[in-house]
């Protein structure tokens, strides 16, 4: 991933060194478990872990040069591992294993890490919209559907939604976690002709990871999991980030971004003041949905394994995990920054003359003793003239003799009350409060 949408946490959690830290770890686990079996000599044991180099740039450099000869990324890293400790202890560093034992396990361990990074992330995300939420519970505004006018709303139970859906990408992250929090060191098949299972059972624990039966590889439907979940947080980041570029539109103009002293939107245009988070959020999104195909696909392994998937997990996992954090950061900032202006919300919900209570209106007729069409067909024609007229619609239906002739059966004061018509948005906020 390039540095531009890195988070440094999550970074580290996909370096060079702390992939290759966790290598190390899991074969010294291994060899200490093997010593409490009495298959490798205690001392040598102790040898091992006390003469364990240090893993730094350094060492990363030092196997990776191995690996131009061994063309093999862990065989060059047992090699320079072994030769390290050196003596009679070096060689009983990677006893019985086969490479994916380390690298599943270790991959794993990572994308462990890297969900409670997301997790964290994601609870900071979510009290920051529960927060903006309660603000703006009452700041009144039109909804809109299929991008037209519809009926009244409030900022606050727009972003209720949003709190209540990042909550159902929490519970999403949470399965994915528990589902990629698992190890093998079952050997070359899995069957644990070489290893006794007693040796994964201590490294487990050790690691706080699961073992699970496995073939040369952890099954790759967990992966997937975990992908399906960073590709659901990234939706969810880009439902609100569309919704907000929408609602910046000159047009409508209703909440701005932050803007910093200095900031600037064009190098042309002096006066521009762009959506830039919320683009960068969508463009991002797309990304991460685009990786979640690769780990589907890496599903289907030949036999009992072969290296289609490896090469890929190499960028997709940890660019998958690393835009996830960087969006999930980079929403939170923007909706605690964001300016929500309530004067031009309510200006907006006006704009259409009123029309946006025909429901009220209609049931309003209908409850005086017309058909619903018949009442329908009223509503209609008055709201449409009072759109293209450019007046109110309350004035078109004072005028019109069938809805007059009906009064005072039919309440128009009640008909267009905003506040009747979001009487019930404590509902949502509800189950707001119950997060």
């Amino acid at each position: 991933m390039i540095d531009r949408y890195q988070t440094p946490e999550m970074a580290l959690v996909w370096s060079d060194v702390s992939r290759i830290g966790r290598w190390l770890e899991v074969e010294l686990l291994a060899t200490e478990a093997h010593a409490t079996l009495g298959i490798v000599p205690h001392d040598d044991a102790v040898a091992c872990r006390s003469s364990a180099p240090t893993v730094d740039e350094g060492f990363v450099a030092s196997v990776m040069a191995r690996e131009e000869i061994t063309q093999h990324d862990v065989a060059a890293f047992v090699d320079v591992v072994q030769e390290a400790i050196g003596g009679t202890a070096g060689p009983w560093i990677h006893y019985g294993l086969t490479s994916t034992d380390v690298v599943d396990t270790g991959l794993c361990w990572a994308m462990r890490d890297a969900a409670d990074l997301l997790l964290s992330a994601i609870d900071e995300l979510i009290d920051q919209l529960v927060t903006t939420a309660k603000t703006h519970r009452e700041t009144v505004m039109i909804g809109r559907t299929h991008g037209v006018h519809a009926e009244p709303t409030t900022f606050g139970a727009k972003v209720a939604l949003w709190a209540l859906q990042f909550d159902r990408d929490r519970h999403r992250l949470r399965a994915a976690r528990d589902a990629i929090a698992v190890m093998k060191l079952s050997g070359a098949v899995g069957t644990y002709s070489n290893v006794p299972p007693e040796v994964e059972a201590h490294v487990g624990q050790a690691l706080e990871l699961k073992p699970v039966p496995a073939t040369q590889v952890v099954a790759r439907d967990r992966h997937a999991e975990f992908l399906w979940a960073c590709a659901s947080i990234a939706s969810s980041c880009e439902l609100v980030a569309v919704e907000l570029r929408h609602l910046q539109r000159t047009e409508v103009s209703e909440v701005r971004e932050g803007f910093a002293p200095g900031q600037k939107g064009s190098s042309a245009m002096p006066h521009k003041r762009n959506p830039i988070s919320a683009e960068t959020i969508s463009g991002l999104s797309r990304v991460v949905r685009s990786n979640l195909l690769a780990g589907l696909q890496d599903v289907a392994l030949w036999h009992e394994r072969d290296i289609s998937h490896s090469s890929v997990e190499r960028v997709i996992l940890p660019d998958s995990s690393m835009l996830v954090h960087y969006m999930l950061r980079r929403l939170r900032r923007l909706i605690e920054r964001l300016e929500v202006d309530a004067a031009r919300m309510e200006q907006n919900l006006h704009s259409s003359h009123g029309v946006v209570f025909s429901q009220p209106v209609l049931l309003a007729l209908v409850a005086s003793g017309l058909t619903r069409d018949d009442a329908y067909r009223i509503v209609q024609r008055n709201a449409m003239s009072a759109w293209e007229q450019g007046i109110p619609f309350r004035d078109e239906l004072a005028a019109d003799p069938e809805v007059s002739s009906r009064q005072p059966t039919i309440d128009l004061d009640a008909a267009f009350d905003l506040r009747s018509s979001l009487q019930h948005v404590a509902a949502t906020f509800a189950h707001l409060d119950a997060l």
